[in-house]
């Protein structure tokens, strides 16, 4: 009689089990095949949020097959499911807000995975989003720049109801950037401006031509010189990488220019020949 007990109490368990690591594998090979022939982020996060999807949906069926074999017929499920729902819902309330979230990112996609985005002081890739956390590959954290930093940072789906989310390309992979920098003002502003568009276009050539617009210069008055800013659309999560290569072509140009000189604090004595 006891093994019977037994017997009884773990059959569907082990069943369980044994069906979900199949399909764990069954989706693991699925998902890998998927993977090979994404061409577009939009397809990556479509397919991780249906395998995902899939799985929640397993494991609710499964949960029910379980409840149905232990309560022995749709009523007695009822009333056990009831009784679950009322003590569940109150001593889960963030647990739920969380699924809310969850049910709020794969409708209304405010991001998707794939895009660079923060939520309050947290930013980050977003790797993938399960039905209790986003998780986000940080960058900045341990540097002052932009440059994927290592971590993984999981965010409760809750937060999203707390925080306010900013997405760098929900609209594109293109966010406008800026690099900065000044000259004297006895220098050749047409001859800096051709400097500083030549070194963003050679920086950017791969992918100029499916930027919104094309490099543009700005200049500002200071007390020592011209501000020239350099405006430029670059991968969002190469920022850090073609601001720095810009930087340095822009610096060994007017560095071998004659016309142009860089502005900085110094003490300068012109004698004056009158």
């Amino acid at each position: 009689m006891f093994d019977q007990n037994i017997f009884y109490y773990t059959k569907p368990i082990i069943i369980f089990l044994i069906v979900f690591t199949i399909y764990l594998v069954i989706k693991s090979f699925l998902r890998r095949a998927l993977i090979k022939k994404v061409q577009t982020k939009k397809m990556k996060h479509n397919i991780t949020i249906s395998l995902n999807i899939l799985t929640y949906i397993f494991i609710a069926l499964s949960v029910v097959g379980i409840l149905l074999y232990f309560s022995g017929g749709s009523l007695s499920l009822g009333l056990t499911a009831g009784l679950l729902s009322a003590a569940l819902g109150w001593a889960l309330q963030r647990p739920i807000t969380g699924v809310a979230g969850w049910v709020m990112v794969v409708l209304a996609k405010p991001f998707t995975i794939g895009d660079r985005i923060i939520i309050g002081a947290t930013k980050g890739d977003v790797s993938n989003i399960t039905l209790s956390h986003i998780y986000l590959r940080e960058f900045g954290g341990t540097t002052g720049g932009e440059e994927t930093s290592g971590r993984i940072i999981m965010i409760p789906n809750s937060v999203l109801f707390e925080k306010d989310v900013i997405n760098y390309t929900l609209q594109d992979d293109y966010i406008l950037d800026e690099v900065a920098f000044t000259i004297t003002y006895e220098s050749d502003l047409n001859e800096a401006r051709k400097i500083a568009i030549n070194a963003a276009k050679k920086a950017i050539k791969e992918f100029l031509e499916k930027t919104p617009s094309n490099p543009n210069v700005r200049f500002n008055f200071q007390s020592s010189g011209v501000d020239v800013r350099l405006r430029y659309y670059t991968i969002a999560e190469k920022r850090q990488k073609f601001n720095s290569e810009i930087t340095e072509e822009i610096f060994n140009k007017i560095k071998k220019t004659e016309g142009i000189r860089f502005a900085y604090p110094h003490t300068e004595v012109i004698l004056n020949k009158k």
